[in-house]
């Protein structure tokens, strides 16, 4: 049979796709470019459009009706929220069987901390201050997700976040950009490992390009006005950092940038990231963002945002249509260019190349199976889950609580919800799969032990309360402002006031027939994550009268926090004689913290964000600048008439169940060319009873510069584990990449001057040495 010339040149094309050796993320990229160049040769303008746009699947993770007919007419690239091998499966046949050039489809889905195991949130992963444990965390959600069938993750956020009002702070890894970095590179490791095109890879996503986690007033999609030297020293690093890990994919933001909306940003998308960064991946839309560029009335109309976005740099459009539906006029019109849209087009067909979607378009049902909640992966979140934990206080004692306990009270709103310790974006986790608190402690004591569980009081609504005049912590260091006898005062009335009715009663009454009580209070899993913006961050509803009954009574108590951002927890910080900082800690969340709460592990996790005392302080961060007036107390100071200047919990701050002591303070040398380096080191030795972890972190101060810089910057950091009486010391390198900055030309110097040095163990106490940058 003789061919027609276009069916000749379609089998030549298949012919040529199924003779070329696979291509993986590491191999070179002409030959990923010739196969993605035949490709483009055999496309309609209909059908690169149709490879830009990316549509949701439904809730439950199946696709749409419409999936099927658009796929086969090789008019849809990608879908989010279709998940499941079976169902994947099914779409991808279509593709790959149906349509005229035979294009996978790319499935994506916002797995942000798991798949099905769900580990901590990012914010609680933070707080381990571990590489590795975040790495992990983030390789077992990548096998889950690809034996699902979903090859991309919307993930990691690593937007800097200051401001604990903004609700997708539990998103990211704090406020600072280092820390921020050092976690960006691991999760982007930990998807997408050394070759993403492995059956248990998948290709990660840095978002949201860029400064989304500046929103003013900590209020969702708000606007953002930063100054370029701020943004490539504070919002741009974790996102460089992800580039350098090899990241594979960018996703634009909401916001908009001194005056420009992201995801219609040359500046960003474009000169920073495609001319500085040399990134050649996709760039993804934020959920309809092309569309809401008429909402910042940059544009004034559908065509218009198609045409600001795609010129910009978003390559793939995700949910709103407007690349497919104006992108042919846009064309004939001028306004957009055929080159433009055949690199939108590259850049996408690359990373199905990459991830080797060509060659195996199909996830394997039986490893689905055996992969999802399996016992490795459950274990890796129990672990994981007691490392992110932070100890907040513990006088005299109260933790550790003894295994041999013959009675506890477990009260508290979130004792025994199942769905509070996901967090949001649970990926595909389910509440039912979750251990409580009450069910891990229960599992920790023999079963001779009577375990009372009360709820005592509900979180209502959206958690609106307010409690502004509670105590700070450390009160009689508060600079003029002394709440200590008030915090006296208070305690003194509740001792004397009558128990509150209904379950509070109840919840006293259980504390008093118990040896100890703990209390689960915090946030539900709705009061975090997207839209989830707070005005207040005091405990919801009732949950501090709470915990101020069982304080009354005078016997020993814990209070287990469950939440999704910094909190004023300032009267249980002074009263309260142990606090746990636990995040939503996942899946496994009751096993872990019942395991921090016995003793089995010992906490080791520090703060990645600063506690606020006040709504008012925010947003507050440790790396601030000095101002002309630092505060002290002369009235005409940088600081507050009401409430100290000082946070709540500092940055890098948590306690452990031993004790540790830093000693020896050396630098290597005394002097440095500015493109020099040095060692800094320090001895760290647990002087207690119990083996435990340490996080020892390095800052440095540069003393007089050009520009104003911040009294601190975290430059290094190690989590090391030590036997009682064991010491150890620790080494950090400082290169010119830890002591430059942006100077008033936009130029990346090391400034000859004196640097100060701090080794500590949070970001406020520490030992102190000096060096000096010299001219050549």
């Amino acid at each position: 049979m003789r061919l027609s010339k276009p069916t000749s040149l379609l089998v030549c094309l298949a012919l040529l796709i199924a003779a070329t050796p696979a291509i993986t993320a590491q191999q070179p990229r002409a030959d990923v470019d010739g196969r993605i160049n035949a490709l483009l040769a055999q496309m309609t303008l209909e059908e690169k459009l149709g490879q830009l746009q990316q549509l949701d699947g439904e809730a439950n993770g199946n696709f749409r009706p419409e999936h099927r007919d658009l796929i086969r007419r090789g008019l849809l690239g990608s879908t989010l929220n279709v998940r499941g091998a079976q169902k994947v499966n099914e779409l991808q046949r279509i593709a790959m069987e149906q349509s005229r050039l035979k294009i996978p489809v790319l499935f994506a889905f916002d797995v942000i901390h798991g798949y099905r195991t769900v580990f901590p949130v990012p914010l609680g992963e933070a707080s381990s201050w571990d590489r590795a444990a975040v790495e992990r965390a983030a390789s077992v959600a990548a096998a889950e997700t690809a034996a699902a069938g979903v090859r991309w993750t919307f993930a990691p956020m690593v937007d800097i976040a200051r401001d604990a009002r903004w609700g997708r702070i539990v998103e990211g890894a704090g406020e600072d950009p280092y820390l921020g970095s050092v976690m960006a590179r691991a999760r982007v490791r930990g998807f997408q490992g050394s070759d993403y095109s492995a059956p248990d890879r998948i290709v990660a996503c840095a978002k949201h390009w860029v400064a989304y986690g500046a929103a003013e007033a900590g209020r969702d999609y708000n606007t953002t006005d930063i100054s370029e030297t701020s943004l490539r020293e504070v919002y741009f690093p974790p996102f460089k950092a992800a580039i350098d890990a090899g990241v594979g994919t960018f996703m634009s933001a909401f916001n908009d940038l001194n005056g420009v909306p992201t995801s219609a940003n040359p500046f960003t998308l474009t000169k920073v990231l495609r001319d500085e960064w040399k990134f050649d991946g996709i760039v993804v839309s934020d959920y309809e963002s092309v569309r809401e560029l008429i909402n910042h009335r940059v544009v004034a109309d559908e065509a218009g945002a198609a045409g600001a976005a795609l010129t910009a740099g978003v390559d793939m459009e995700m949910v709103s249509r407007l690349y497919h539906k104006h992108g042919a006029q846009l064309l004939k019109e001028g306004k957009l260019t055929q080159a433009t849209i055949d690199e939108a087009v590259r850049r996408i067909l690359r990373t199905k190349f990459r991830l080797g979607l060509f060659e195996k378009p199909y996830a394997d049902e039986a490893r689905e199976r055996a992969s999802l909640l399996s016992r490795e992966h459950l274990a890796a979140a129990r672990e994981i889950a007691a490392r992110s934990m932070v100890l907040l206080k513990n006088e005299r004692a109260v933790l550790p609580l003894n295994k041999n306990l013959k009675s506890l009270a477990v009260v508290g709103p979130l004792a025994d919800d199942p769905k509070a310790p996901l967090g949001s974006w649970t990926g595909d986790g389910r509440a039912q799969d979750t251990v409580t608190l009450l069910a891990g402690i229960k599992a920790k004591l023999s079963p001779q032990a009577r375990v009372v569980h009360v709820k005592g009081v509900a979180i209502e609504g959206r958690g609106v309360t307010g409690n502004y005049d509670a105590a700070p912590i450390n009160a009689s260091n508060a600079g003029g402002t002394n709440v200590a006898s008030a915090a006296a005062t208070e305690a003194t009335r509740l001792a004397t006031t009558p128990v509150p009715e209904g379950g509070i009663a109840e919840a006293v009454s259980a504390a008093r027939a118990t040896d100890v009580t703990i209390i689960a209070v915090g946030e539900t899993a709705e009061m975090s994550g997207e839209a989830a913006s707070r005005a207040s961050l005091d405990l919801p509803s009732k949950q501090l009268e709470l915990i101020q009954a069982i304080h009354a009574i005078g016997k020993p108590y814990a209070v287990v926090l469950m939440n999704g951002r910094p909190l004023t927890i300032n009267w249980a910080a002074e009263n309260s004689p142990a606090i746990l900082e636990t995040w939503f800690a996942g899946t496994q969340a009751g096993h872990a913290i019942a395991d921090v709460l016995f003793g089995d592990v010992n906490p080791g996790g520090k703060l990645p964000v600063t506690f606020p005392r006040h709504i008012g302080q925010v947003p507050i961060y440790y790396n601030q600048k000095s101002t002309g007036r630092p505060p002290t107390d002369q009235k005409y100071t940088s600081k507050y008439l009401d409430v100290p200047v000082t946070p709540l919990y500092p940055f890098g701050f948590g306690l452990s169940y031993t004790q540790f002591r830093l000693s020896d303070m050396q630098l290597s040398d005394k002097t440095i060319k500015p493109d020099g380096q040095l060692t800094a080191s320090v001895e760290v030795a647990n002087t207690g009873q119990r083996a435990g972890d340490e996080v020892v972190q390095l800052y440095i101060r540069d003393v007089a510069s050009s520009v104003t810089r911040p009294v601190k910057e975290l430059k290094g950091f190690e989590r090391v584990t030590l036997s009682p009486g064991e010491k150890r010391r620790v080494r950090f390198t400082l290169t010119p990449e830890h002591l430059g900055f942006y100077n008033r030309e936009m130029r990346f110097i090391v400034e000859p001057g004196a640097f100060k040095v701090f080794a500590g163990t949070n970001s406020v106490d520490g030992l102190e040495a000096s060096f000096e940058v010299v001219e050549k």
